[in-house]
């Protein structure tokens, strides 16, 4: 298992040649500071920084660090060994501490007992994760007609090594559908390495992709291997191919044509040996149409074209993939959640689902840390999935107060009354709806609590006595 380590250092060969030779994958980061946000698309199992990036308040990074949707390690690089240092450090929750000024042979030793850790966790998380043990074909159950095209589709070309482009939004899975063509493909023994074409710079991006000898550029002070000699024997995933510098789209496809690469300062080429899968959330025909991805590379990578539907279109599968993330999130956080109740369910499927599948499992995360109990509650859901469930109609049985007032009534009284009449009706209908829980009322309303009981008081309206209804039809 690879684990996919995050550098905010210094000396960024020096610690990139350490970590491969330990079979480690390094992520291409794009920004000198270790941001969290700069890091939430990408799979990270451990984070690499130089003790002065982290600030004045360290523990606020490593936090937001580790709030990652993989919980990375955090692993914190000091100029010399102090015991001050190193205290306050592990204090603050990084895993380790290194000083740069150690030699290779130690950095290496300490390294390969922090990756040796890490794997045995997130082996360990695999195990106690069923639902997601592996990128599995197979194992992806779904009841959506679209969903299930796809996987009959996939199914009939995994044992190829023919490039296939995957097309969908932000967060629909591309990703894991194309890790689950390298598993249960012919290349399953091999490397998977994926790069994010759209997150970084330009020249470090092909740099990243093809490899670099020593004093190809200023920094180059070691040769590096690109994504395609690292894959050698594997496969290569492009995501977000369609952001792709135009030069850059004419050396990928040279290198698709003859299975090829060179180096930047190198005179020779080299011979890969890849599958490369592609993925993009735009319109490659905008694109082409545009000139943002040429049509010679676009017909070389869509032998097969797969397209992810967002999980709006495919609200059939919500509730098994909702309990699958839930049970794998109880165990893997020690709480005692089981099961969605009705009403969390019911606001679970009227969402829109923006972020899609990477959003639904944030969700459930958090549902699984806020429950008090072994069911989750609507309440447990972000404010804005609440709200996303409609109110029923309001009662028609009542006459409107403007009807059932004499037209010789003021009309400050008249209005006075209709008000009456809305209010309680309202309140019946949000606490019916609610199941008499006040606090998941308040949130559908938008009404403040303390507003929303003063209100209830004024009607004599309480919320345990809807707490056992079954909701009431109007007429």
């Amino acid at each position: 298992m690879h684990v996919r380590v995050a550098l905010f250092v210094a000396e960024v060969a020096r610690y990139r040649a350490l970590l491969e030779s330990l079979g480690a994958q390094v992520v291409p980061t794009r920004d000198p500071e270790p941001r969290p946000d700069r890091l939430e698309g990408e799979d990270v199992d451990l984070v690499l920084v130089d003790a002065g990036r982290l600030g004045r308040t360290p523990s606020s990074m490593i936090a937001a660090l580790r709030e990652l949707p993989a919980r990375p390690d955090v692993v914190a690089v000091v100029e010399r060994d102090g015991n001050e240092d190193r205290a306050r450090l592990l204090a603050a929750r990084a895993v380790a501490v290194l000083a740069a000024r150690w030699s290779d042979s130690a950095l290496g030793e300490a390294l390969a007992a922090i990756l040796s850790r890490r794997r045995e966790e997130l082996v360990g998380r695999q195990r106690a994760q069923p639902f997601v043990r592996a990128h599995r074909l197979g194992d992806f159950v779904s009841a959506s007609p679209a969903m299930g095209k796809l996987l009959a589709t996939a199914r009939r070309v995994v044992a190829s090594s023919s490039t296939v482009v995957l097309l969908g939004e932000t967060g629909v899975g591309k990703e894991w559908l194309a890790r689950a063509l390298h598993e249960e493909g012919p290349r399953a023994a091999g490397p998977f390495v994926a790069v994010n074409c759209g997150a970084l710079p330009e020249q470090l991006l092909e740099s990243e992709m093809f490899g670099h000898e020593r004093g190809a550029f200023t920094g180059a002070v070691r040769a590096h291997r690109g994504h395609f000699e690292m894959a050698h024997g594997g496969t290569v995933f492009l995501d977000e191919v369609g952001d792709m510098p135009l030069h850059l789209q004419v050396k990928l496809l040279r290198v698709l044509q003859e299975r090829r690469v060179q180096r930047l300062g190198a005179e020779r080429v080299t011979d890969v040996d890849v599958r490369v899968l592609a993925a993009t959330h735009r319109d490659p025909d905008a694109l082409r149409a545009a000139g943002a991805l040429r049509e010679d590379l676009w017909y070389r990578l869509a032998v097969v074209t797969l397209r992810v539907p967002p999980l709006r279109e495919r609200l059939e599968d919500l509730p098994t993939l909702a309990q699958g993330w839930l049970e794998r999130q109880a165990v893997a956080l020690g709480r005692e959640a089981t099961t969605f109740a009705a009403d969390a369910l019911e606001a679970l499927l009227a969402y829109r689902w923006p972020g899609n599948l990477r959003e639904l499992v944030n969700v459930v995360e958090r549902a699984v840390l806020l429950s008090s109990g072994p069911v989750v509650q609507a309440a447990d859901l972000p404010d804005d999935i609440v709200r996303s469930v409609p109110l029923p109609p309001l009662p028609s049985g009542r006459e409107a107060a403007v009807h059932a007032t004499p037209s010789d009534v003021p009309y400050v009284e008249a209005r006075r009354a209709m008000l009456e009449h809305f209010e309680h009706d309202y309140l019946v209908a949000l606490l019916e709806r609610s199941g008499g829980r006040v606090g998941e009322a308040a949130l559908r309303s938008g009404l403040a609590p303390r507003t929303l009981y003063d209100l209830l008081r004024r009607h004599g309206l309480r919320g345990q006595d809807y707490r056992f209804r079954k909701p009431v039809r109007h007429a």
